[in-house]
């Protein structure tokens, strides 16, 4: 079995890597650019948090007051929400099911963005980083961009959440245990054809997936680990355009589609039409 990347078009840059959850590379393409990676990032905040929960520093019940950190809008449900008053925990689940851009930054203030901007290189990685809150205007006296990174180290780093080896494994669970709602499969985990809304247990093809994606007007990124009944990766793919060039996402949702699907047959051994055993209760 392998995985074999379709034509990446131009304008867009590509960064690409696909491997075994032994690390074996399965698939790539300039797995050590460095994007733009949008919300992805905030899988470092999720991971501090869970860090800080572990150590007694943060209790997982505590109450946080959304209204008093730095507002912001779009991606999410908190800046709608009636009553601003939320778990932690809840607000960690509100990141990875709906990368929810308020709850994010008021994680951030639990954690300390120098703590949640020093994690990243804490594991290792010198090329990948959550760097700021998310804003709704990003001006020169800001960080140039929330999050960014390889896709060699953002899979890598879901690699290794898979196996426990992120700090501890009960942090790791806790991190995939929060992404594991994950809404968005509007990327690479289209082809998967999960519920987008239910899929925390095994579901199409007895398919498992955590993952987290990201998204910008100039970007589309999909980081994650896939577990089939045949075979497990861990993968990140990346699309970045240049801002000035009109809008690349279809293009770009085309092609992770495609190598989602060869991720999925690689996983499965299955045509896309046949849905396997049915998951046991």
């Amino acid at each position: 079995m392998s995985i074999v990347l379709p034509q990446l078009p131009a304008p867009i840059a590509w960064g690409i890597r696909i491997t075994t959850l032994e690390g074996e590379v399965l698939a790539e393409h300039e797995p050590h650019r460095v994007s733009k990676t949008a919300s992805v990032g905030k899988v470092f905040v999720l991971i501090e948090l869970a860090r800080q929960i572990s150590d007694g520093a943060v209790a997982a019940d505590a109450l946080i007051d959304l209204s008093k950190t730095l507002y912001v809008a779009d991606s999410g449900l908190a800046y709608r929400f009636t009553n601003p008053s939320i778990a932690v925990a809840d607000a960690a689940l509100l990141v990875g099911t709906m990368s929810d851009n308020l709850a994010t930054n008021a994680l951030i203030d639990v954690c300390g963005l120098e703590r949640v901007r020093a994690i990243a290189e804490e594991l290792g990685y010198t090329q990948t980083a959550q760097l700021d809150y998310i804003r709704d205007d990003r001006g020169p006296e800001h960080p140039w961009t929330p999050s960014y990174g390889t896709a060699a180290e953002l899979a890598d780093v879901m690699r290794r959440l898979a196996l426990g080896e992120v700090l501890s494994p009960e942090i790791s669970r806790q991190v995939l245990d929060w992404l594991a709602s994950g809404a968005d499969t509007s990327m690479v985990a289209d082809a998967l054809l999960l519920d987008p809304l239910a899929h925390v247990d095994p579901e199409y093809q007895s398919m498992v997936l955590r993952h987290k994606t990201g998204t910008i007007a100039e970007a589309r990124i999909d980081v994650g680990v896939l577990r089939g009944s045949k075979r497990s990766v861990a993968y990140a793919v990346a699309a970045n355009w240049p801002e000035e060039l009109p809008d690349q996402r279809a293009l770009a949702l085309d092609v992770m589609r495609e190598i989602g699907e060869q991720i999925r047959h690689y996983v499965t051994d299955l045509d896309r039409d046949d849905p396997g055993e049915k998951p046991s209760d």
